[in-house]
């Protein structure tokens, strides 16, 4: 007697050969599988995972969370809208007065100003300025900086010293001036040592928890700077701090620190790239004396010279148009402005959609590990 198939319809003996007599039962000892319910059809194959609508839009959920937080954790105010580093806060169009002889917060270094001093000079400007009007001084101009012939107003040597004893602190000073840290000590030999005669805006950095710490600042006439080879300032000899173009602000600046004598708002100014580079700035001494100052010396290569025909730098006027930037301490990238630095009535040139910055020096292109910040007074 011959035994039925299983109703699965799928023979369970040998796979090839006639058969040589009754059918095994499936392995197992146990009975035939029943067949699935639905009239015997095949069950209906499991989606993949990307099929189901709920877990894309959880993973979808979870992707965008990520970004979100990656991008918070990254920013350069990390994360928040202001900051507390060392006795500084955020606050838009603040900013701090710093007189010339006075350390300042979050110092990177020792003073290394020398005895040197220039006299103050007040800018002539070409026409009437708002009160948020940014003053603008191209870096050649002469008479822009003063001080004492045969002697430099800082100590470039003792500032590398300092650095090396302070790898941490060159690292941080490297990033804003946008060179290895090994090249710290010839990035410092390449600046000029001078004396400001004009109460001069900035972006000043002071050191904190690691970093530096930019914040928009004041200069008082008679503080002692380095200056690269456009004629802007780069480092602030009485603190060793870094020094980069100032970010314009749309409304009138609130200052804080301490105010000196005669100063006045309208007064100041701020220092644009010379439209080529300078190879002998023209100083003023405080006698009223003239000389020459080669690009990168301390003074040894001094030599008098004749007074200019305009001894009184002229300014030309810029008015912030755009939105003031108030977290990054990036420099804007504008182009020098190409007009005669003695006599431009023009102000500076810009690329278009950047009119709202001060010109930077050319290359200088913020990258740093930054964030503009107002010391508390």
């Amino acid at each position: 007697m011959s035994v039925e198939p299983p109703s699965s319809g799928r023979p369970t003996g040998p796979p090839s050969g006639p058969l040589s007599g009754p059918s095994q039962p499936p392995s197992g000892g146990g009975p035939p599988s029943e067949p699935p319910s639905g009239g015997g059809q095949a069950p209906e194959p499991r989606r993949p995972w990307w099929g189901s609508v709920p877990r894309v839009a959880l993973i979808a959920t979870a992707v965008v969370a990520a970004v979100i937080l990656a991008v918070v954790l990254t920013r350069p105010d990390g994360g928040g809208t202001g900051a507390s580093d060392g006795g500084t806060s955020t606050a838009e169009g603040e900013v701090f007065l710093q007189p010339a002889a006075d350390t300042g917060p979050d110092p990177f270094t020792e003073s290394t100003a020398k005895e040197s001093s220039a006299s103050p000079v007040s800018p002539s400007p070409t026409e009437p300025a708002t009160r948020n009007a940014v003053q603008g001084v191209q870096g050649g101009a002469p008479g822009l900086y003063g001080g004492t012939r045969n002697v430099a107003s800082c100590d470039v040597e003792k500032q590398i010293t300092y650095f090396k004893g302070a790898p941490d602190k060159q690292r941080a000073f490297a990033s804003v001036a946008r060179v290895d840290p090994p090249d710290v000590p010839a990035y410092l030999r390449s600046l000029t040592p001078v004396v400001l005669r004009i109460d001069t805006r900035v972006t000043n950095h002071g050191y904190s928890d690691g970093r530096a710490t930019g914040y928009q600042a004041v200069l008082q006439a008679g503080t002692a700077v380095l200056v690269d080879d456009r004629g802007m300032p780069r480092v602030r000899c009485a603190c060793g701090n870094p020094l980069s173009a100032p970010i314009a602000q749309q409304s009138a600046p609130k200052t804080t620190g301490d105010a000196w004598p005669g100063f006045k708002q309208s007064s100041v100014v701020a220092v644009t790239p010379a439209p080529e580079p300078v190879d002998v700035f023209v100083m003023c001494e405080p006698d009223g004396e003239w000389f020459e100052r080669h690009k990168g010396d301390t003074g040894t290569r001094d030599r008098k010279t004749e007074k200019p025909d305009k001894p009184s730098p002229s300014v030309s006027i810029t008015t912030p148009t755009g939105t003031t930037d108030t977290t990054s301490s990036e420099p804007p990238t504008n182009e020098p402005p190409a007009s005669d630095p003695g006599t431009s009535s023009e102000p500076p040139t810009s690329d278009p959609g950047t009119s709202s910055q001060p010109p930077p020096p050319p290359g200088d292109g913020t990258g740093s590990d930054t964030t503009d910040q107002a010391p508390s007074s």
